[in-house]
């Protein structure tokens, strides 16, 4: 299924630039005839008349019909977005290469922002010390699992106290250490299978919350992939309690204009963290691009990994990675089949 631009055509072009609407930044360009220059649809000088108005597709184009680029708007450099999401991803690897997290001062100088906190925290969806502690916890995961030593993990990844990792271990790992490093060993996990009109569907969660809402054709695969996610956890059949868990998921499939607010226990590296929490960022009955995605995230030149993080998301629906389509609008590959995703967003967008 493709989508239409909101900007195939001058009337829709025009309304855009007389709000600035930074959706279509980048879709177009706008040249005025008594001025000799061209503009973003975002620029911030006064709008022009219509009639000295004209459109074209790329900067390129209005540089070789005879136009300038505006001195306000700059419309011959990268966008603002793409100058801050820059900016981020310079901070996130300043962060990542630190052994101790730097100062918010030093990572504005670094970055060159003055307003560093806000505009990290719209870009990414979290903040500089969320980020810098996601990465942390995912050091911890490949130490713990490379070495097979919690104190030496704790070290190697940058902790100069035991005690200051112990006492936020389970936030990092979502288990103790001792426990991730036995692959789950002696962890609960409840989970039911049930049916909607996608076909089969797995609902697991820990004491912290959801982790794993599957869907499928067949309800013991779905099994099987739970029990490899969790191979030496406790699996345990689902109780009354949790069926209304069960109930409020399989309802939201349904109807989307329910909603769905769950306590999540996700776990993914520090990047797919941040691609996670960029999707259940996406309101529902709208759409984002894998590239929007790797801009949001800080890291715009990573879209082949923002489609590798979506295709590893656990969580269907929760975790709205059906929400992301191709830049052009067209559905992409889905883990759980792109008939499914077709029919939620067409759902979403109903209601």
């Amino acid at each position: 299924m493709s989508k239409l631009s909101p900007f195939s055509n001058d009337e829709q072009r025009w309304a855009a630039v007389l709000r600035r609407d930074p959706r279509a930044d980048g879709s177009f360009y706008y040249s005025v005839r008594t001025t000799r220059v061209y503009c973003r649809p975002t620029c911030a000088a006064r709008p022009p008349r219509r009639e000295n108005v004209h459109f074209h597709s790329t900067r390129e184009e209005a540089e070789r019909a005879g136009f300038r680029p505006c001195k306000r708007c700059r419309p011959n450099e990268p966008a603002l977005a793409e100058r801050r999401a820059a900016a981020v991803a310079k901070a996130c690897r300043l962060m990542e290469a630190a052994e101790e997290m730097p100062t918010l001062e030093a990572l504005a100088e670094a970055s060159g922002m003055s307003r560093f906190h806000l505009v990290f925290k719209a870009t990414t969806g979290v903040t500089p010390k969320a980020y810098a502690a996601a990465h942390r916890a995912q050091r911890v995961r490949d130490e713990v699992g490379r070495t097979g030593a919690v104190t030496e993990a704790i070290y190697g990844a940058g902790f100069n106290s035991n005690g200051h990792f112990y006492a936020t271990a389970s936030d990092l790992l979502g288990m103790t250490p001792t426990t991730f490093r036995a692959d789950g060993s002696g962890a609960s996990i409840r989970f039911a299978v049930g049916e909607c009109s996608l076909g089969s569907i797995l609902i697991a969660a820990t004491e912290k919350g959801v982790c794993a809402i599957l869907l499928g054709d067949d309800p013991g695969a779905l099994v099987r992939d739970l029990q490899d996610r969790f191979p030496k956890a406790q699996l345990i059949g689902g109780d009354r309690g949790f069926e209304q868990t069960v109930a409020r998921v399989v309802g939201f499939v349904e109807a989307p204009a329910l909603g769905l607010d769950l306590p999540l226990d996700v776990r993914g590296t520090a990047f797919q963290q941040r691609v996670w929490q960029a999707l259940r960022e996406i309101p529902a009955g709208s759409t984002a691009s894998y590239t929007q995605i790797a801009a949001r995230v800080g890291s715009p030149t990573a879209v082949r990994a923002v489609a590798r993080a979506c295709a590893s998301n656990p969580i269907a629906v929760a975790i709205p990675c059906h929400r992301v389509v191709r830049n052009d609008g067209a559905l992409s590959g889905y883990r759980w089949g792109v008939q499914r995703k077709r029919t939620l967003l067409e759902r979403e967008a109903a209601s």
